[in-house]
This record gives C-alpha cells, structure tokens and sequence, in this order.
C-alpha cells in the first residue's frame, strides 16, 4: 500500500510539472511601433552577429502593431535587435532585456539609427 501511495504522489508531482511546462508561451516579442515589422533580427548586445529573422516563425511573416511575436532559439540576456519594415527602412534597438518566459516590447521611441 505505501509503494502504491508513494507512485501515485510521483506520478501527480510528474503530471503537475509537465502541464506547468506546456501553459509556457516561451519569449515573446509585443509590436508596440506605429508599424508592422516585416524583420526582426537579435544580436548579443554590442555585437553585430545578426541572427534569424524572428519574424518567419508568424504565420503571415510580419508582426502588426499591437501583435505578439515568438521569439525562437534565443536565451535570457541583453540583445540589440535589427528591425525591418516593409517600406525597406531599418531601425536599431539596443540593449533589450529578454528573459525566460516573458514578453518584451519595443516602440517607436526604443527604433535608434534609422535607415530607408
């Protein structure tokens, strides 16, 4: 009887983890720009080693104002992040902190060292 009560207590301890782990929604980008975003790229803060473009990973390719994006591949730390719009402008933001499990957002006062 008390193996049966002990694999029980495992197995709800294992059931409780697992479904805690599925509700995650993992890192999220939160489009707070006037603009939809058409390219979304991270790079360690400083550096300029751009990675993919996050964007891909939406179902239409882009990220409207006010959407939410799933950052995929990257860890916790301190980004700069390349962002591209359809109109071929480009914008710089630096320094964003990206943690486990949480959305960030950028805005147009955050869009540094603009280009068309």
């Amino acid at each position: 009887m008390t193996r049966w009560c002990l694999a029980l207590i495992v197995m709800v301890a294992c059931a409780g983890g697992a479904a805690a782990q599925s509700k995650s929604k993992g890192i999220r980008l939160w489009n707070l720009t006037t603009e939809t975003i058409s390219g979304f790229q991270l790079s360690p803060a400083g550096k300029t080693d751009w990675g993919p473009n996050q964007t891909l990973n939406d179902k239409d390719k882009e990220v409207d104002h006010d959407e939410r994006l799933r950052i995929i591949g990257v860890e916790p730390g301190r980004y700069d992040a390349k962002v591209s719009y359809p109109s071929s402008r480009q914008c710089i933001v630096r320094d964003l902190e990206i943690r486990a499990d949480a959305v960030f957002s950028i805005a147009d006062k955050d869009l540094k060292d603009c280009t068309k």
